[in-house]
């Protein structure tokens, strides 16, 4: 397949629809963002005060004509739209107005096209790309031999009608396939750590908030991280140890944005999911950000879609570096159970509180001890050692075996009630003191 890719940036003109109930209120802001994250230049911003929107083009046709015109006299690409339009929407826009036509779910696409570097994350992108262009078929234009670069054409392409759709069927279902491969590898691995007794850690929150920064400080790896949506989009788990807790996982996952289109959860389902196995979720939120509430919630919806809802989550305050008179703190709630950490990533500042506060939160589910036992207990320190549940092995005067144990809560208790043992009788009678 030939790719084509514009020597520069494509000249886009932005409209954004204004007056839109809150709910499906899209941010002008970060709809520039995401323009210049896909490599357009904005010729011109186009705000249109429309209440209800119209079935042939979303917007009037009086504003048509001025977008016809401004195509003309700005020379543009493409019109993108910070909205998501339907597939006759896009058909009658790009006949008048005679140019490309781009909704906020192929801009979103198309940054993610870009940025994924791993054989996983291109899969997952191009089924969600296939997915999208398939209700578009009936405007392709171009052989799926030929590939053109520009913002929206990057990934698999349009094909001619008559072929498209059962190449698309075919391609599809050979993605699907190859996604629940790696989909059952991830599981493999995942247990393999499980069996290590080692907590997962993930990360989440609205995309560019620091995850990616925070995770480079905790494991000391040097994952991409930059000042753009969607910097990160392959998953990564590296292996970390908290003082007072010992090993576990920390997983960095995509970043998420308001309406995440519902195709991309879907094919990032397998991603995610990292997320919704977690024992504990670190959701990192740019606490200097004026959308700092709405960002909360559009995270809190997209874990409810993936399952990951119930899961415990610390809330991470990044970036009070760029607020007044804040110094790095942990929050707790009347318990005395941290709730909130204030941080900075990038001034390296409250750290060492963020891995307080998950030691404190991750030691209730793991049981920490020494214990001695005799030759008549041999059946379960076998069975200890099986769960993988001895750090190490020493041997006291008269023979008895003192077992440094580290072990899942709820392993250990599922271990002692097949012995019918009480957690609290073990390690009242066995703890060595």
């Amino acid at each position: 397949m030939i790719i084509e890719h514009p020597q520069q940036g494509e000249r886009a003109i932005l409209v954004h629809l204004d007056g839109h109930a809150p709910d499906v209120r899209e941010d002008p802001y970060e709809f520039q963002e995401l323009a210049v994250s896909a490599g357009a230049v904005i010729a011109r911003f186009v705000s249109v005060s429309r209440h209800q929107p119209t079935a042939r083009f979303l917007i009037g046709s009086g504003k048509v004509e001025e977008l016809r015109q401004l195509v003309l006299a700005e020379k543009a690409d493409l019109v993108i739209f910070n909205h998501a339009l339907t597939p006759s929407q896009e058909r009658n826009l790009q006949r008048e107005l005679d140019c490309r036509v781009l909704d906020r779910i192929g801009l979103i696409l198309d940054i993610f096209a870009q940025r994924a570097q791993t054989y996983e994350g291109k899969l997952q992108v191009e089924l969600a790309q296939l997915e999208h262009i398939s209700t578009r078929l009936v405007h392709s234009r171009t052989d799926l031999s030929r590939q053109q670069g520009g913002i929206g054409l990057r990934g698999p392409g349009e094909t001619q009608l008559e072929s498209d759709r059962r190449l698309l069927r075919v391609r599809v279902r050979q993605i699907k396939s190859r996604l629940e491969k790696v989909r059952n590898q991830r599981q493999l691995a995942r247990r393999s750590r499980q069996r290590a007794d080692m907590p997962g850690i993930s990360l989440v929150g609205y995309t560019n908030t620091g995850k990616s920064t925070l995770f480079n400080l905790l494991t000391e790896s040097k994952v991409y991280a930059a000042d753009q949506l969607f910097a990160t989009l392959d998953p990564t788990v590296r292996r970390i140890e908290i003082p007072n807790l010992g090993a576990a996982t920390l997983a960095d996952t995509v970043g998420f944005i308001r309406h995440l289109p519902h195709k991309l959860v879907e094919a990032f389902r397998a991603t995610l999911e990292e997320s919704a196995n977690a024992d504990l979720l670190l959701h990192v939120i740019d606490a200097h950000s004026p959308e700092r509430d709405e960002q909360i919630k559009q995270v809190l919806t997209v874990l409810q879609e993936i399952d990951a809802d119930d899961v415990r989550i610390l809330e991470v305050y990044n970036k009070i570096d760029l607020m007044d008179n804040l110094e790095p703190h942990i929050q707790r709630d009347e318990q005395g159970v941290p709730q909130r950490v204030w941080l900075s990533a990038v001034g390296q500042q409250g750290i060492d509180l963020l891995q307080q506060a998950i030691a404190e939160l991750l030691e209730e589910e793991i049981y920490v001890a020494t214990v001695r036992l005799t030759q008549e207990h041999s059946r379960l320190r076998g069975k200890l050692f099986d769960l993988n549940a001895v750090q190490q092995e020493t041997h006291a005067e008269d023979g008895a075996s003192v077992l440094k144990l580290r072990v899942a809560k709820i392993e250990m208790d599922k271990l002692l009630s097949r012995e019918g043992v009480t957690p609290s009788d073990f390690f009242a009678q066995f703890t060595e003191h």
